[in-house]
């Protein structure tokens, strides 16, 4: 059984791709500092599959500890990259706070692999790294455009330290995966998006909404060059996201790869407007959703989504879901949410 690092898989994408990669027969060690998530999320991906991820409470900017990590877990054959802050609000905010955070625990990470005889490294990158493309939609080739925050600039630095480490140790070799917009929740209602606070993104708001946590969801503009006026995004579901990393893993492993970096968009090539998503939600769902339009919001791109076909040839992998299951999944997980959240109060 071969072993595999999960930082930050505690995670939303996290601890569903540990599920995937435990479905897939791999034996997972995860390591999380808990900052933007919760230890019960080990409980879900138990009931799920049947199996305890091993954990370990660790910040990856702690190089000794995870040094230590490392000789403590003999024979991790590979790394899967997810611990990183994401909320571009916040990194305007504390662009510090996100240099730091994203690129000195991805340059530990690099440093150990070497001295751990670990050759394997997925990297979660995000399709931000392409700013607003000249052409949809968008090619692993497009050109990367300078990055409208400071979150988006650690995708592009993180991937350029990647090239850069793996030049420098060709013992290494790395799948950059960059990501569309992942949303929804394990089918099973066991795991799903947990945001702390105010969710940055679109879905969480959406439910937590409907479910009356929040008073109405805020559009950000409708006066967009789109169909609607609203942003359009490539929105693809967790676990088909969650499955490209285990697709990823395996190519690694069994020496596929065609060069020691390999790049590719993880979307389902169809772009969808905010409002198709509003409305999509209410009508599978049932449920009437206040919402209002509000101005247009600082760093957000008009329309982005991706030509999949790289990873669809190349990968051997496919978005599945539809949009229509996927957003029943993330009700269902906010039911499930709502129903915790009543037995925390009443006891």
């Amino acid at each position: 059984m071969k072993k595999i690092l999960v930082t930050g898989g505690t995670g939303y994408i996290g601890s569903h791709t540990v599920v995937e990669l435990q479905n897939s027969g791999f034996e997972v060690v995860i390591v999380d500092n808990l900052s933007n998530s919760n230890v019960d999320v080990l409980n879900g991906i138990t009931a799920i599959t049947g199996i305890r991820p091993t954990f370990e409470n660790l910040d990856c900017l702690d190089y000794v500890g995870l040094d230590k990590l490392l000789a403590r877990h003999e024979g991790i054959e590979a790394i899967i990259h997810f611990a990183a802050s994401k909320a571009v609000g916040e990194s305007v905010d504390k662009p510090l706070l996100y240099y730091r955070n994203n690129l000195v625990s991805l340059m530990n990470l690099l440093q150990l692999m070497p001295l751990h005889k670990i050759k394997h490294f997925v990297f979660s990158s995000s399709c931000t790294v392409y700013g607003q493309p000249d052409e949809l939609p968008v090619s692993e080739a497009a050109p990367l455009k300078p990055a409208l925050s400071p979150y988006g600039n650690t995708k592009q630095i993180g991937e350029e330290i990647i090239r850069d480490t793996i030049h420098a140790t060709p013992a290494i070799n790395s799948i950059i995966l960059r990501y569309f917009n992942p949303i929804g929740a394990h089918p099973s209602a066991m795991i799903g998006e947990l945001p702390n606070g105010v969710p940055n993104n679109l879905v969480p708001f959406i439910t937590q909404t409907a479910i009356g946590l929040r008073k109405q969801l805020s559009v950000y503009g409708n006066d967009y060059n789109t169909a609607d006026g609203s942003c359009i995004r490539d929105y693809i579901n967790v676990v088909d996201l969650a499955k490209a990393h285990v697709k990823a893993m395996e190519r690694m492993l069994q020496n596929r790869c065609a060069s020691n970096l390999e790049i590719f968009n993880i979307g389902t090539g169809r772009g969808l407007s905010v409002l198709e998503i509003v409305k999509t939600f209410q009508d599978v769902n049932n449920v009437s959703l206040p919402y209002k339009i509000v101005s247009r919001r600082d760093g957000d791109i008009e329309q982005v989504w991706a030509n999949p076909e790289k990873a669809n040839k190349v990968l051997g992998w496919a978005a599945k879901e539809s949009i229509e299951d996927t957003l029943r999944s993330a009700w269902l997980w906010e039911i499930k949410l709502q129903e915790k959240r009543k037995e925390t109060t009443s006891h």
